[in-house]
């Protein structure tokens, strides 16, 4: 299991750099509670002996993928999908929650299939990221899928999505577009380019 973020950079820290303890959680108490949320209250005291109360949005149980799937005319495969946060569709990549007994890659081409009618041949875990962590226990890991074929299977969506494809060459005018702001697909972009300009 990758490292959580922020924990290698602890266990190894620069030349002279003076590493904080992390804070003693004291109390945790659940403050509120919903079919897919759950509010944690942290009563914590920091190593100077200064206490504090933080709450966050505590992670689920089940580990979570992005994927970046490139077609073989070196196409991104986007999804317009329904936003409840801001109540508007945008462009974003396939997403969803590992199944039990599934592996990050299994679960990612049942995602792509689901959502955008492509399976891949070619599946490649890149990393693990965080979404806001100073409130929130959520993590996503990021895959690349090549080599598509089209397969669709039935999703759990109340209707299908509208599957875009967009140039990889032109990434940075994607993540330019008002249309993509999610910071969890614009971060998967990134690694992707950082990944493909090492091979």
């Amino acid at each position: 299991m990758p490292a959580k973020p922020g924990a290698a950079d602890r266990a190894n820290p620069s030349a002279g750099e003076t590493v904080l303890p992390l804070p003693v959680i004291t109390k945790l108490e659940t403050v509120a509670r919903s079919a897919l949320f759950g509010i944690e209250a942290m009563h914590l005291r920091f190593s100077n002996g200064v206490e504090r109360v933080y709450e966050r949005l505590r992670g689920g149980g089940r580990e979570a993928v992005i994927v970046a799937a490139i077609d073989e005319h070196d196409r991104l495969v986007l999804i317009r999908e329904y936003m409840a946060g801001f109540h508007d569709f945008e462009l974003s990549l396939p997403k969803g929650r590992v199944d039990p007994g599934e592996s990050l890659e299994q679960a990612a081409n049942r995602e792509l299939k689901e959502e955008a009618g492509f399976g891949a041949r070619d599946l490649c875990t890149l990393r693990r990221i965080s979404l806001a962590p100073a409130h929130m226990g959520f993590t996503i890991h990021v895959v690349l899928a090549r080599d598509l074929y089209p397969e669709r299977l039935p999703a759990d969506e109340p209707e299908p999505f509208e599957v875009v494809t967009w140039p990889v060459a032109e990434i940075d005018a994607l993540v330019m577009s008002p249309e993509f702001t999610e910071s969890r697909a614009i971060a998967a972009l990134k690694l992707v380019e950082v990944f493909l300009k090492g091979q």
